[in-house]
């Protein structure tokens, strides 16, 4: 069983950055690849960005990529998202997620283990 819990989300003007954190807890963290995804009211779940064991691969949506960056930290048990030039369209909640997955890892169903989330807003 593994434990995740988001923390940084609020609330920030359009161009302006946040940094969103995971810490895990249970089993080895470095056996999961580690995403974060968003859910926007009214909308499905969809994926944001993707980081292997290792760390050394990313995956991330086209709506974020060049303004958002996953990292891992696997001594500390933790993910990052740095979010920069924010805009309206990223406000959401947003959710951590840790998965055995050897596939692309853009794929709720592929993530056993979810954070309870915690919300961005982005004020134009």
């Amino acid at each position: 069983q593994v434990q995740l819990t988001e923390s940084g989300g609020g609330l920030v003007q359009a161009g302006g950055s946040l940094r969103l954190s995971c810490a895990a807890s249970g089993r080895t963290f470095s056996n999961y690849v580690m995403g974060w995804f968003r859910q926007a009211p009214g909308k499905e779940r969809e994926f944001v960005a993707t980081i292997s064991r290792t760390g050394r691969t990313t995956h991330y949506a086209d709506s974020v990529k060049g303004r958002f960056t996953i990292s891992r930290d696997n001594a500390r048990n933790t993910v990052a998202l740095q979010m920069n030039s924010l805009k309206p369209e990223d406000t959401a909640e947003y959710y951590c997620a840790g998965g055995t997955t050897y596939s692309s890892g853009e794929k709720s169903n592929e993530y056993d283990y979810w954070g309870q989330g915690t919300q961005v807003t982005v004020s134009s």
